[in-house]
C-alpha cells in the first residue's frame, strides 16, 4: 500500500477564525482524510513539531509527500529542506498544493524563483483539463470549476514543466498553468494550485480525484539507483 504523508504548516488554522470556520481541523487533516477514503495509508506532520514531523524515519517509510504551506515558508529550516529534496532526488514523490509554490523544497527542486500574480477575490475558476490522457486526469471532466477561489496568474516563474495536465482561467481574465509535473532525479513531483485556506476547495469531490490520482502518479517506483562518479567499464555482453 501506497504511505502519504500530508505536512501542513497549520498556522492560519489556529490563528485566524474565518480559516478556522473551514478547516477546524487543519487543512491537513481535510487532505488526509479525502486520500484515505482512496485507500491510502496517510500520516500528517506539521510545522510546530520536533523537525517538522518530517524525521529521516518518517520520509524513510513516506512514499508521497503532500506539502501545503504559505505564511510561515522561512521558518522551515534549511536541514529539513535539504532533507525533503535529496528523498526527492531518491525516489519519494511530491505533491506541492497551492500555496506550497513558495515552499524551500520545491524552489530548491525549481532552481527558480517561483513567483506569480496573484488576487485573493473569492473569484470563479475553471480548470480545464489539456492533456487528457495522463493517468492525473482519470475520472475528470473536460474542465470543472472552484465556486470561489484565489487567483494565480502568469507568468509563472517555473521551470517548463515535463508535463502540463491542467490549466486555470479566472474571471479577471487571467490564466494560469495549474497542474504541473516534474521528475527530479528519481523522483516525481506535482504542482497542484487549487486550495486558499478560507475556501472549502479540499472537499470538492474533483480535487479529491486529483489529488489521489497525483499519489499514484508521483508514488516511489522501483527502477535502478544510478551509479555516479569513476566506474570501471561494463563487461561484454554476448
Amino acid at each position: 500500500m501506497v504511505t502519504v504523508t500530508v505536512w501542513n504548516e497549520y498556522r492560519h488554522e489556529k490563528e485566524n477564525e474565518d480559516v478556522a470556520a473551514v478547516y477546524p481541523d487543519g487543512i491537513h487533516t481535510t487532505v488526509a482524510e479525502g486520500l484515505r477514503e482512496a485507500g491510502y495509508d496517510v500520516n500528517t506532520a506539521t510545522l510546530d513539531e520536533p523537525e517538522h514531523g518530517l524525521t529521516e524515519s518518517v520520509l524513510d517509510e513516506t512514499d508521497v509527500l503532500a506539502w501545503w504551506g504559505h505564511k510561515a515558508h522561512g521558518e522551515v529550516t534549511d536541514e529539513i529542506a535539504d532533507r525533503v529534496v535529496q528523498r526527492v532526488r531518491d525516489g519519494m514523490g511530491l505533491l506541492v498544493l497551492h500555496s506550497g509554490h513558495y515552499s524551500k523544497p520545491f524552489k530548491r527542486l525549481m532552481g527558480t524563483s517561483c513567483s506569480l500574480k496573484w488576487r485573493d477575490d473569492g473569484e470563479r475558476e475553471r480548470i480545464w483539463t489539456v492533456e487528457p490522457g495522463h493517468p492525473i486526469a482519470d475520472g475528470l471532466p473536460e474542465s470543472f470549476e472552484v465556486p470561489r477561489a484565489e487567483m494565480y496568474g502568469e507568468r509563472f516563474d517555473i521551470p517548463a514543466p515535463d508535463e502540463l495536465v491542467f490549466l486555470s482561467w479566472f474571471e479577471g481574465g487571467e490564466v494560469f498553468r495549474s497542474g504541473c509535473c516534474y521528475t527530479r532525479g528519481k523522483g516525481r513531483i506535482f504542482y497542484f494550485r487549487p486550495g486558499h485556506e478560507t475556501f472549502p476547495i479540499y472537499e470538492q469531490p474533483e480535487i479529491r480525484t486529483v489529488l489521489a490520482n497525483a499519489v499514484d502518479w508521483a508514488a516511489l517506483g522501483t527502477g535502478p539507483d544510478p551509479t555516479f562518479d569513476n566506474v570501471a567499464p561494463l563487461e561484454d555482453i554476448e
